[in-house]
């Protein structure tokens, strides 16, 4: 088991990796001035590829992480209200990831409407989540 742990936190890490820094080129796509046609590309090619790699991450991240509840039945059981606040945690992260996604797709199309500013708000989300994931699995406050 403490092989999956181990390798669970290792993808979870690189997965939030991707999470933290996409929307960071997201604040410089937001930025591009109107006729810089070669920044914007770079970028774009630097979200994509990292979308993709982060996109990679998660699914193993997932899968291990499904292999310690239902496998060796981690949080489950009575008193163990925290794993149900982390389930809905990783869902709100994966619902994070899709929107990455089509923040990406609105890019490619030139549609974006956001501020550089709005970005970086977006950007503090995963790191709420991951301090209140690891609180939850850590604590276990109930």
């Amino acid at each position: 088991m403490l092989w999956v742990k181990a390798f669970h936190i290792v993808f979870i890490a690189s997965w939030f990796a991707g999470l933290f820094y996409l929307p960071r080129i997201f604040v410089n796509l937001a930025m591009v001035p109107p006729g810089s046609e070669a920044e914007r590309q770079r970028l774009l090619l630097m979200s994509k590829k990292l979308f993709r790699f982060m996109t990679m991450l998660a699914v193993p991240a997932l899968g291990l992480g499904l292999w310690l509840w239902l496998g060796y039945g981690i949080g489950t059981g009575s008193g163990n209200g925290w794993m149900h606040a982390k389930l809905l945690v990783v869902v709100l992260l994966l619902g994070y990831h899709h929107a990455c996604w089509l923040l990406l797709k609105k890019f490619e199309r030139s549609e974006n409407r956001r501020s550089h500013v709005w970005f970086r708000w977006f950007n503090e989300a995963p790191v709420i989540l991951m301090v209140v994931a690891v609180l939850l699995v850590v604590i276990k406050p109930f």
